[in-house]
């Protein structure tokens, strides 16, 4: 009897330590654009993805006791490589939920993919509006900002009776940013007028004959003139204040940027605009350790696809916790709706389209500052109720 015991015990011991053995790995897909013109947001999304995952998993990276595995794809920021990217990650490395990626051009051409495969696809940090517009599916959830959260930002910031210029580039971002800013500075601010719109290739290094078309059509018009600027990469404000618009009474309203671009602005305190998220601003536990983590591993704060990295794995961790399995249609129905803590604050996905409402943030450039990471101060935090985010999907 005594041996049938011990033998019955071993053997559900066994079958045990074999479950617990062969637990189901958790895997994620993380698509970036880490070489090409993106490398610098890419890096960034990848190092707070995984700080994210850290944090929320306790460092022990594993959900509802199963192991999670982030297999790392580079798309180049070009559209084919994304939607090869997500296809092999999808259909060859078996991924529960993929993330991505840099560009929006590539982020479109990932959309059909997620659909194709009915996995989730978390967008970030892409910010076409056609992603959670016209171009979505049910398997897309955005928890990067939109180029319209950008925009209604931006025209919060601008008041009154004021002519404005826009500076774009020549592609889905540049395009869908001043259409939406367009649109949002004519429920915020009607009094403002849009005269002139130019539009430069990825590529532009030199700003003198659009600066100076800008400069033309503001010139002679009376009171308050802006140049408001909508860029990715490497940012044109200092080569356009090279060429001094203050001798037209020209103010620059840039978007907000990565620290290393805005390191370059310190010669234009008193500049105000819009941003996602600065490391200064949130006050809250988990931006309080991202802060210090991030300065204590990489000697600098969180930036601006960090926190966005970081946002994207509390989404992903909350979704499965919540849903208690990767199965589609129970991590859809657990996402919609759902709110999730950020380092920028809390973030909830609208049920309508799957866009994450959060907060944005008014800024000033500081005029003196303390060392070469304090850049900002904070005018005010633009909260999700004066977002008047319009929903252009067809459900």
């Amino acid at each position: 009897m005594t041996k049938r015991l011990i033998a019955a015990a071993f053997a559900a011991g066994s079958m045990l330590f074999a479950g617990a053995a062969g637990a189901q790995e958790l895997k994620i897909a993380l698509i970036a654009g880490k070489t090409g013109a993106l490398e610098a947001y890419a890096k960034e999304t990848e190092i707070g993805f995984m700080m994210g995952l850290e944090y929320l998993t306790g460092g022990k990276m594993e959900i509802n006791g199963r192991k999670i595995k982030v297999i790392v794809k580079d798309d180049q920021s070009k559209p084919d490589l994304g939607k090869a990217a997500l296809a092999e990650a999808f259909g060859d490395d078996k991924v529960d939920i993929a993330v991505g990626t840099s560009s929006s051009g590539s982020a479109l051409a990932m959309l059909p993919v997620a659909e194709e495969y009915k996995k989730v696809l978390i967008v970030e940090p892409a910010v076409a509006d056609v992603i959670t517009g016209e171009k979505w599916n049910r398997y897309i959830f955005r928890t990067g900002r939109s180029s319209m959260q950008d925009a209604v930002a931006g025209a919060a910031t601008l008041q009154g009776d004021v002519t404005i210029a826009t500076l774009a580039q020549d592609y889905a971002f540049g395009r869908d940013g001043i259409k939406a800013y367009k649109d949002a500075l004519a429920k915020s601010n009607p009094k403002a007028k849009i005269i002139h719109e130019e539009y430069v290739p990825q590529s532009t290094t030199d700003f003198t004959a659009p600066a100076q078309r800008i400069f033309d059509a503001l010139k002679d018009k009376p009171g308050r003139k802006v140049l408001v600027m909508i860029f990715a990469g490497g940012h044109p404000m200092t080569k356009i204040a090279d060429l001094k618009p203050e001798r037209f009474g020209i103010e620059l309203a840039p978007g907000g940027n990565i620290l290393p671009v805005m390191k370059t602005w310190k010669n234009f305190g008193g500049v105000e605009g819009s941003i996602y998220y600065y490391y200064a601003f949130p006050k809250n536990k988990i931006n309080d350790w991202f802060v210090a983590e991030n300065q204590k591993r990489y000697k600098q704060p969180p930036d601006f696809y960090t926190a966005g990295g970081f946002a994207a794995a509390s989404a992903a961790v909350a979704a499965v916790s919540k849903a208690q399995s990767t199965d589609t249609e129970k991590l859809i129905a657990a996402m919609e709706g759902m709110e999730f803590d950020t380092p920028k604050g809390k973030m909830t996905f609208r049920k309508d389209d799957h866009q994450a409402l959060q907060p944005m943030f008014h800024f000033r450039i500081k005029k003196a500052q303390a060392n070469e990471w304090d850049l900002l101060e904070l005018v005010r935090e633009i909260p999700v109720a004066e977002q008047p985010l319009p929903i252009r999907n067809k459900r």
